[in-house]
């Protein structure tokens, strides 16, 4: 994936150049970023592009961090509660 297709506005680079950003401000940008991004482009693509492209060289960034967390897919949810749990079944 092209760089222009996976931070079309440049936010993700901006964002590794802001000196002493932190992490709620990153995940602000990432937001943005997310908003940004054409219909039809996969995002798990786009991230793992712009992770290739800024988070290598600079890891320890907040950006970094916000970025690897997104590629994590919580838990489906369980159901509880319902006529089950009320009847003890």
């Amino acid at each position: 994936m092209r760089q222009d297709e996976a931070d079309p506005k440049g936010l993700v680079r901006e964002s590794y150049r802001i000196e002493g950003i932190t992490g709620p401000e990153c995940r602000s940008i990432f937001i943005d970023w997310a908003l940004s991004l054409q219909p039809g482009v996969d995002v798990d693509e786009a991230l793992r592009a712009v992770l290739a492209e800024y988070a290598l060289a600079a890891p320890d960034h907040p950006m970094s961090a916000v970025l690897t967390q997104a590629l994590v897919r919580p838990d489906p949810p369980r159901r509880r509660g319902g006529r089950a749990a009320r009847l003890g079944a």
